[in-house]
């Protein structure tokens, strides 16, 4: 097993072992969940991760560098699994369960990652908001591309426009991060097949 330390906030990081690059993004990101990215200075960073500033400026070019790598991770990994699903077989209805629990299910994986994206998006730089809105766009469009499927198919209701259903539901999805605790009394995948069925019995027809 590897052995973890304690960070100056308190948090365990991952042992020295771990390449540098992924090691300052993941202390990074939960220093930026704890204490916010405007609470968090590169020096908190750089001494949680056990590296110099030299180090740093080596991979990430600034603490904004840093907060765009969280949202655009997590975004790219979910794109993946969210295309994978759109294109594979079965139904309509069957793909959206699949693509409405993917998306609660990898959200939860990565807390602190969700966090961060909850609260500081409006702390890049205009140019990387434009990006992650880009990139969160073209999540939506798959998405909601299944949601019209199955309105298509005679699944789904149609009096609710498609879009108004995907930006509820992943809104909800985004607040999860308030209130979603590990050691809860729901598992993470009970919350997804909850939160999918949720929004399958209110588009049926």
């Amino acid at each position: 097993m590897a052995v973890r330390q304690k960070d100056s906030a308190g948090a365990t990081r991952p042992a020295a072992g771990r390449p540098v690059k992924e090691r300052l993004l993941r202390v990074a990101t939960r220093l930026f969940a704890r204490h916010g990215f405007e609470g968090t200075s590169v020096q908190d960073i750089v001494d949680a991760a056990g590296v110099t500033k030299g180090a740093m400026y080596h991979y990430y070019g600034s603490k904004d560098d840093l907060l765009y790598e969280v949202y655009h991770q997590l975004l790219t990994m979910q794109m993946s699994h969210l295309t994978d699903i759109a294109k594979g077989s079965g139904t309509p209805e069957e793909r959206l369960r699949g693509a409405a629990i993917d998306v609660v299910e990898s959200s939860l994986a990565n807390l602190d990652e969700l966090i961060v994206f909850f609260r500081s998006l409006h702390m890049l730089p205009d140019d990387r908001q434009t990006k992650v809105r880009a990139e969160r766009r073209a999540y939506h469009d798959v998405f909601r591309g299944l949601v019209e499927e199955g309105m298509a198919a005679g699944e789904f209701r149609t009096e609710v426009s498609a879009d108004v259903i995907v930006h509820y539901y992943l809104s909800a999805v985004n607040q999860l991060g308030s209130w979603f605790r590990p050691d809860g009394q729901l598992t993470a995948r009970q919350v997804a097949e909850q939160y999918a069925e949720l929004l399958l019995g209110g588009l049926r027809a």
